[in-house]
């Protein structure tokens, strides 16, 4: 069974270098590893003098502009001519656990109704308290499958299925269609519910590891989440009449348990501070279309992206 490994990547640093390295030591090798690098010269400052097409022709870097750069359509241009019986995309800052990630999230395809599968993420050391909440709330030790079945039990979180990891079989991907295109974000839930809409079913791999974590600052987290629900506007096909709210209260809730249990209850404070932050973004992003283009470009982290829909 071939794995293609697709990365999106922009003003890459000596971590992509080791994930590469990492990639091509997997105890399941990738038939191909593709990276779809946004503006050329910082790749090839990053690989001059390097040989990564050492081990055969195994290794492609397809080049485009900031300005054409999307989460959907790039992601599908490092499909294209595959023929691989999976694809695998990550994001050039998520690290492999280990040497088994590939072998791992084979693995979890074990049955036919199974399309797509993603993998645990663990926070880098280094990591705020609030990144290492995060990442275990979303990605908790169980292994799950997600299916239409669970939609009144899990909401919008039926969806969730991360693309800074995740496995695709690749003949169902193609079929329904690729990732949707022209996305500021979320490419990967909305490719998850028309899954979850054909009757196919989601796995977390919870064995099959990355690190990936961020220390984003207040107003990241408030562009982040503008950007998020910009995409969830775009979209009521996908997200209209399935609420996040339920998912935003069980989150504050738990985070509150985990600083109490980590010894550090007054840590909620700063972390309410940033949960105001991302649900005025979320708010605003909601509402884009009523806001004045200047403020737009206040709130948003993908300003190429309106301004290629305003031109």
């Amino acid at each position: 069974m071939q794995v293609d490994v697709i990365i999106p990547t922009y003003k890459p640093d000596e971590k992509l270098l080791e994930i590469i390295n990492k990639l091509r030591e997997q105890t399941v090798k990738p038939a191909r590893i593709v990276l779809v690098n946004t503006e050329q010269k910082y790749l090839d400052n990053l690989l001059r003098g390097r040989r990564y097409d050492s081990a055969g022709k195994n290794f492609e870097v397809i080049n485009v502009s900031k300005r054409e750069f999307d989460h959907g359509g790039t992601r599908n241009d490092g499909a294209k001519g595959s023929t691989a019986d999976y694809l695998l995309y990550m994001t050039m800052d998520a690290m492999p656990a280990d040497d088994e990630l590939i072998e791992k999230m084979q693995k979890a395809f074990d049955r036919p109704e199974i399309a797509a599968v993603y993998a645990r993420q663990l926070p880098y050391e280094g990591a705020s308290l609030q990144e290492k909440f995060s990442r275990q709330f979303n990605y908790p030790e169980e292994p799950s499958v997600k299916s239409k079945d669970d939609l009144d039990r899990l909401g919008i979180k039926t969806f969730f299925c991360s693309n800074a990891c995740a496995m695709y079989d690749r003949k169902v991907f193609e079929s329904l269609g690729k990732f949707p295109k022209d996305m500021i974000f979320n490419e990967d839930m909305v490719f998850a519910r028309r899954l979850i809409d054909r009757g196919y079913s989601i796995a977390y791999a919870s064995s099959a590891a990355v690190y990936h974590s961020h220390n984003y600052t207040n107003m990241q987290q408030f562009r982040r989440n503008f950007d998020l629900a910009v995409s969830q506007a775009m979209h009521p096909e996908v997200f209209g009449g399935i609420s996040s709210e339920s998912e935003g209260k069980s989150y504050a809730k738990a985070a509150s348990a985990y600083f109490r249990n980590e010894g550090k209850p007054l840590y909620f404070i700063p972390f309410a501070v940033t949960c105001a932050f991302r649900l005025a973004g979320f708010k605003l992003g909601k509402n884009y279309t009523k806001l004045p283009r200047r403020m737009i470009l206040k709130c948003t982290a993908s300003p190429n992206y309106f301004f290629r829909h305003w031109s």
